[in-house]
């Protein structure tokens, strides 16, 4: 265990100053568990191979090019009247507080307050480091663009043959079969994942937008404050909470409590329907994590890597979690020698009619 322990944080430290290329190497294998089930679909259906994997990323770039310019144009057309209503929802809530049978007293307020702001400035460096300190300059932006575009090229092309090849450059002959079965179970998961992922985002987004216009907010609120569930689906459980507060606030202050009070009642239920019906019903149980864990990698995920460490932080801990449950239930259905014994080892099993063995 001290070995494997010594292992893994090496591992990252050493990834630590590679991060221009792994990050980018990371959201390259993201968007192939998103763009190559659509590739191998053409394949089947006598596309080539190089032709399948660009019409599949031209078309990726195309959409999501064009679903992040809808949103993040959205949001940031209503971020100011978004900030002003969401300042004057927390003056609301002060009042409250103040006006209140509990009686908080201002100083109170005022100290949770300042508590809250020094935490915040504290922590601003872990929270906005990673990703966003790896491309400070346009140059790195362009050249990132491009290295994520050229990988996610060959991995949905190529992607098998390179898998092959780590297995038989780095493993044992005896250990290829059963990381080959684990390898595939957990790309299997993490494409099931980004596919849910995806989906259960524009659910919500459309799910609480619905519901924000339905008692009266203005467009010009509902739209960015969909926008931000949006955005915010893509951190499990932290995104979609931070999201809904703001919803409730942005109606508590244009429309009363009564409209706050259906608006947290809608953002509640779709929370309850995307956690208990939509992710199991599309993700399956291969992704299935415990919220305990979730949580505790999301925070450790941004404590190591900032905003990109918590987005990707779910899908680690997804695709390790179902290569270590097949890895176990192989052992357990090939279990090794006793105590005492001895291994024998088997020749490798000769090929049939004269043909060479499959690499």
């Amino acid at each position: 265990m001290i070995v494997i322990v010594a292992a893994v944080i090496g591992a990252f430290t050493l990834l630590t100053y590679v991060s221009n290329v792994m990050i980018p190497a990371i959201i390259a294998l993201l968007l192939t568990a998103l763009l190559q089930p659509g590739a191998g679909w053409l394949r089947r259906h006598g596309v080539p191979r190089s032709l399948a994997a660009l019409i599949m990323v031209v078309l990726g770039i195309v959409v999501v090019a064009g679903v992040l310019t809808g949103v993040v144009t959205a949001f940031v057309n209503g971020f100011s009247d978004l900030t002003d209503n969401v300042a004057q929802g927390i003056q609301k809530i002060q009042h409250w507080l103040h006006t209140s049978p509990f009686h908080v007293s201002d100083k109170q307020i005022n100290g949770a307050l300042k508590t809250a702001q020094d935490w915040l400035s504290s922590h601003r460096g872990a929270v906005t480091s990673g990703a966003l300190s790896t491309a400070t300059t346009v140059g790195e932006v362009v050249v990132d663009l491009f290295l994520i575009l050229f990988t996610t090229f060959f991995l949905v092309r190529d992607g098998r043959p390179i898998w092959n090849f780590i297995l038989q450059l780095g493993l044992p002959r005896a250990a290829r079969a059963a990381v080959d079965d684990a390898g595939s179970a957990s790309w299997r998961s993490l494409v099931a994942y980004v596919r849910a992922t995806v989906l259960v985002a524009f659910i919500d987004a459309v799910g609480i937008g619905i519901g924000i216009v339905a008692v009266g907010v203005p467009y010009s609120l509902a739209i960015p404050l969909a926008a931000l569930v949006f955005l915010g689906a893509f951190i499990p459980i932290v995104g979609a909470t931070v999201s809904g507060v703001v919803a409730v606030l942005v109606t508590l202050v244009t429309q009363g409590l009564i409209p706050a009070i259906i608006v947290l009642g809608v953002v509640l239920g779709v929370q309850q329907l995307e956690g208990h019906i939509l992710q199991p019903l599309i993700m399956g149980r291969a992704v299935a994590v415990h919220p305990l864990g979730v949580i505790l990698g999301i925070t450790g995920g941004i404590a190591i890597g900032g905003i990109f460490g918590g987005l990707i932080a779910v899908p680690f801990i997804a695709v390790m979690n179902t290569a270590i449950r097949h890895l176990v239930a192989r052992q357990r259905h090939q279990p090794g020698p006793l105590a005492g014994e001895t291994a024998v080892a088997l020749p490798p099993p000769q090929p049939k009619g004269g043909e060479p063995e499959p690499n």
